[in-house]
């Protein structure tokens, strides 16, 4: 277990690495595979031993080796926290104390066995996240290039567990889940000051991984979203960093509210019901 996580961390180190690129890249029109990693204002190639994700940066005491321009902290920072998240979606569907055991009829519990076959769908959406939900932060934008291939790269990733547990009412869930969502957002994006169109394509594929968890995990997914969503704004407000007007990314928002229901659906369910009929 322990030694999966370790290899599950240091591909998301791997895998941050190449976040930043993205970010950094994509929302310019830049390719993301050439020219190779370069200071931005120098253009001086990196070497490759200053290119280890973290320790780079740490070697290199955050400034550029040829002409010591500043690295930011987000380099790092980004790197580990793909990282940390990596390791907790890999922990949720390996390590056996965390494996719900609520019963086969339970909709909203984990299988143990096969769960490690959706581990790749999972970690798909998690470096997808991180990517997403910085460049909306940046430039208030969620970029077509990410979301649309992930309509197929989704389902493709999801369908090998799906077969061999023969979980088709999973499958079914999802694209309804996908429908409903994508038809919300759309909705609210009529709407002057709603969501704008990539908030409204990002919902469909959210809405595919939230109804594979259970329709609990779409409520909660969803309302999460907003719950932050606002909260983020009124944040804004009170601070005085953005007014009535300003446009707001809600992307992080929606990431962040699938990842609690990917976490947390489940036991919030069963604290809800047990409220609702005590045991």
């Amino acid at each position: 277990m322990t030694f999966v996580l370790v290899v599950v961390g240091a591909f998301g180190l791997a895998v941050g690495s190449f976040v930043n690129v993205v970010v950094h890249r994509l929302p310019r029109g830049e390719s993301l595979l050439r020219p190779a990693s370069n200071c931005p204002q120098c253009t001086a190639p990196v070497r490759p031993w200053h290119n280890f994700p973290v320790v780079g940066w740490l070697l290199l005491r955050g400034r550029c080796a040829d002409c010591a321009a500043l690295i930011g902290i987000r380099h790092p920072l980004v790197e580990l926290g793909t990282a940390a998240l990596f390791v907790a979606v890999a922990a949720r569907f390996v390590a056996p104390s965390l494996v719900a055991t609520n019963g086969a009829n339970d909709t909203h519990s984990w299988p143990a066995e096969p769960a490690w076959l959706y581990l790749p769908a999972w970690l798909y959406l998690a470096a997808i996240a991180v990517a997403l939900a910085l460049i909306d932060l940046d430039v208030l934008r969620l970029p077509d290039a990410i979301v649309l291939p992930s309509y197929i790269v989704a389902p493709v990733l999801l369908l090998p567990g799906v077969i061999v547990e023969r979980d088709w009412s999973a499958a079914l869930r999802g694209v309804l889940a996908m429908a409903a969502l994508w038809t919300l957002y759309f909705l609210l994006s009529l709407y002057r000051g709603g969501m704008g169109p990539g908030d409204v394509k990002l919902a469909g594929v959210l809405g595919l991984y939230l109804g594979w968890l259970g329709w609990p995990s779409v409520a909660i997914g969803t309302l999460a979203a907003f719950v932050i969503g606002g909260a983020a704004g009124l944040a804004l407000l009170a601070a005085g960093r953005a007014g009535r007007k300003t446009a707001l990314p809600f992307g992080p928002s929606m990431l962040a509210g699938a990842l609690i229901a990917l976490f947390a659906a489940a036991p919030l369910t069963d604290w809800y019901t047990n409220l609702l009929v005590p045991a």
